[in-house]
C-alpha cells in the first residue's frame, strides 16, 4: 500500500511541483515590486494543498529535499516567464542551515539561470521554530553576503516572531494577514500598524502587508501611512502559474486617494449592530447588561439613523424597583435621543473634531457615521477621534522639514497626489533660489537657515489659503496653487522676494549688488545677490497625468527657470 510519504517522494523524484507566483505591488509607484514563489502538488492530488505538501515532508524526512526542489523550481520559472522586480522564495529555517547554507544550492541555481541573487529575496517561514539563533544568524550574514536579501513571513503569528525579527534583523518584515483583516472597521489594528511602522522605519526594514482581501482594505491601510507600500493579496491579484507583468489592472482608481491619511470620520467608523425602533426596552437592558463595554446603540429604521441610545442614561432609568414595570412595555424610539451628532464618512477628522466639541452639554462623546446617501455605516466615539487627529499630527511633524516646519517630500507626493485625483484645474510651481550657496559660503550656514525661513514664510504669507506650500529640502520648495489665481500669486513672490533679498547682505557687498568669492575652479567670480526662480506648470482639470510625472517635469523645468537672470518664472508653454 502506498503511503503519503511514498507518493510525496515520487513527485520530489519526477519533479511534479506546481509553481505559482503572486505579486507584491508597489502601490506607491503603482508597479510589481516582486513575486512570492508558492509551490502546490500535482492537480487531483491528495498532496495538493502546500500544508499538507510540507506536513507529510516533516513526518517523511523529506522536508530538505521538498524545500531545495521548490527553490529550483520557482527559480527557473521566474526566469522562463521574465517576471519583473524580486522573486521571493519562501524557505524554512530548518534547511537553510543544512545542506544549502554548507552547499551553497540556491546559488548554483541561480547561475544556471543567469539570475543576480540581488533579485532574490530568501523569506523565512514561521512554521517551525528557530532553536539555534547563532547558527542562523550566521546563515543569514551568508546569503547576504552572496547578494541576497532576507525577509520574515508571517509577523505575529508562528513561533517568536518578534524575537526572530531583533536577532536576524531581515530586509522585509511581512505582517500576518490577521493584523491586516478588517482593519477597516479595528482602530486597535491600526495602532498596532502603526507601532510596527515605527519600528520598522527604526530598524531600516520595509513592511509588506498581505492578506488584502478586500477594497476597504486597501484603501485603509493606504490611507494610514503611505511609508506602507508594499501590500500583497486577493484583492490585487490571486496565485497563478501565469501572474500579470503590470499593475495598471491591478490598482483602482483610489490608488492615491483625494483623502489625506486618515482624515475622514471614516477612519474611525466602529461597526455597532444597530436596533430598531420598535425593540422592546427590556430587550435592549438585556444587550447592555451582556455587554459592558458597549457605550451607545443607534436606533435605526430602513437604513437611516432616528437616535442613539446611551448607555449611562439609559441604565440610570432602571436604578428604582418600578423602573422595570414602568417601561416593560414601551419600545427604544420613545427613549432615544434624536439630537445625536451625524457625520458623513468623508467628513475631515479636523472638522468632525470642531463639531464634537463645539457642544456644552457632553453628549456628544459617541456620534453616528452615514454614507454619501445618509444610510447608517456605523457609530464613532471621542477617543477613536483624538487618537487619530494625534497619529496625523505626529506623522506630518514627522515628514515635516526640521527647519521651516513645511510638509517634507512625502507630504508634498501625497498632496499633489490629492490634487490630481479631484481633477480640477491647478498649477504647480517649483521655487528655488539662484547663488544661495555663494551666499551660504560667504556668511555662513546659521545665515543661509535664516534666509530659507524667510523665503518659507514670505511663500505662506504671499499663497492664498487654499494653496498649498511645501519644502523639499535646502533652498527648494513647491507650491500648488489655484488656477484663477496662480500668476497674481507668482508675482507677488517674486515682488516681496526682491525687496528683502538684498537685506540679507552686509552694507558692502549690497552696495555693490552681490559678492565677490572664488568659484570650484579657484577663479574669483562675482556672484549676484540671490534671487528666486519659479518654474510653473499649470495642470488642466481631467489630466491624466500622475504624481511622479509632475514631480520629474517641474525639476526639468527648474533647470530651465534657472538660465534666467534675475527674479523670474518659466512657464511651461506645452501646457495651454
Amino acid at each position: 500500500m502506498t503511503t503519503e510519504g511514498d507518493a510525496l517522494r515520487a513527485i520530489i523524484e519526477g519533479e511534479r511541483l506546481v509553481v505559482h507566483f503572486q505579486p507584491i505591488v508597489d502601490a506607491g509607484r503603482r508597479t510589481i515590486h516582486g513575486y512570492e514563489a508558492l509551490a502546490r502538488g500535482p492537480e487531483g492530488s491528495p498532496l495538493r494543498s502546500p500544508v499538507r505538501l510540507f506536513d507529510v515532508a516533516m513526518h517523511a524526512g523529506l522536508l530538505v529535499e521538498l524545500d531545495l526542489l521548490c527553490r529550483r523550481l520557482a527559480i527557473q520559472r521566474f526566469v522562463t516567464l521574465g517576471l519583473p522586480g524580486q522573486l521571493f522564495l519562501n524557505v524554512m529555517p530548518a534547511t537553510i542551515v543544512e545542506r544549502d547554507f554548507r552547499e551553497g544550492l540556491t546559488l548554483r541555481f541561480l547561475h544556471e539561470v543567469g539570475l543576480a541573487p540581488n533579485r532574490v529575496v530568501i523569506e523565512l517561514t514561521e512554521h517551525m521554530p528557530i532553536h539555534d539563533y547563532a547558527l542562523m544568524r550566521q546563515a543569514v550574514a551568508h546569503y547576504r553576503e552572496m547578494g541576497f536579501q532576507v525577509a520574515l513571513d508571517d509577523l505575529g503569528a508562528g513561533h517568536s516572531s518578534l524575537r526572530h525579527w531583533s536577532e536576524l534583523r531581515p530586509d522585509f518584515v511581512k505582517l500576518d494577514r490577521h493584523f491586516v483583516a478588517g482593519i477597516d472597521q479595528a482602530p486597535a489594528k491600526r495602532e498596532f500598524l502603526r507601532s510596527i511602522l515605527d519600528v520598522a522605519r527604526s530598524l531600516d526594514c520595509q513592511l509588506i502587508a498581505e492578506g488584502i482581501e478586500t477594497e476597504q482594505e486597501h484603501r485603509c491601510l493606504w490611507e494610514l501611512d503611505r511609508g506602507l507600500s508594499l501590500l500583497q493579496g486577493y484583492f490585487f491579484a490571486r496565485p497563478s502559474e501565469a501572474p500579470p507583468h503590470n499593475v495598471s489592472h491591478l490598482l483602482p482608481a483610489h490608488a492615491t486617494p483625494c483623502q489625506e491619511p486618515a482624515r475622514c470620520a471614516c477612519s474611525i467608523t466602529r461597526a455597532i449592530a444597530a436596533v430598531p425602533p420598535d425593540m422592546p426596552v427590556p430587550a435592549l437592558v438585556e444587550r447592555f447588561r451582556r455587554h459592558p463595554s458597549l457605550r451607545c446603540v443607534p436606533v435605526v429604521d430602513r437604513g437611516r439613523p432616528l437616535g442613539v441610545v446611551r448607555r449611562n442614561a439609559f441604565l440610570m432609568l432602571f436604578t428604582n424597583p418600578f423602573s422595570h414595570s414602568l417601561y416593560a412595555k414601551r419600545q427604544v424610539r420613545e427613549l432615544a435621543d434624536t439630537q445625536m451628532l451625524v457625520a458623513a464618512a468623508d467628513t475631515p477628522l479636523a472638522k468632525l473634531s470642531q463639531r464634537v466639541t463645539a457642544g456644552d452639554d457632553g453628549q456628544q462623546e459617541d456620534f453616528v457615521i452615514v454614507d454619501g446617501d445618509g444610510n447608517y455605516r456605523g457609530m464613532g466615539n471621542i477617543v477613536d477621534l483624538l487618537r487619530e487627529i494625534t497619529a496625523i499630527q505626529v506623522r506630518q511633524a514627522r515628514h515635516a522639514n526640521p527647519l521651516t516646519g513645511l510638509p517634507g517630500n512625502i507630504l508634498i507626493n501625497e498632496t499633489l497626489a490629492r490634487w490630481l485625483e479631484r481633477g480640477e484645474a491647478f498649477t504647480a510651481v517649483y521655487c528655488d533660489l539662484d547663488h544661495f550657496k555663494a551666499f551660504n559660503d560667504a556668511y555662513g550656514y546659521a545665515r543661509g537657515d535664516r534666509v530659507i525661513i524667510a523665503v518659507a514664510s514670505l511663500l505662506q504669507t504671499q499663497a492664498d489659503e487654499a494653496d498649498f506650500v511645501g519644502h523639499v529640502g535646502g533652498d527648494d520648495f513647491v507650491l500648488l496653487l489655484e488656477d484663477a489665481s496662480w500668476r497674481d500669486t507668482c508675482r507677488r513672490i517674486l515682488e516681496a522676494f526682491a525687496a528683502i533679498a538684498p537685506d540679507f547682505y552686509d552694507d558692502a557687498d549690497r552696495r555693490a549688488g552681490g559678492i565677490h568669492l572664488e568659484n570650484r575652479q579657484g577663479v574669483e567670480t562675482f556672484f549676484p545677490i540671490v534671487s528666486v526662480s519659479l518654474a510653473a506648470r499649470p495642470v488642466p482639470a481631467g489630466t491624466q497625468d500622475m504624481a511622479l510625472d509632475i514631480a520629474t517635469e517641474l525639476s526639468d523645468l527648474k533647470k530651465q527657470a534657472k538660465k534666467q537672470p534675475g527674479n523670474s518664472l518659466f512657464v511651461d508653454r506645452r501646457i495651454r
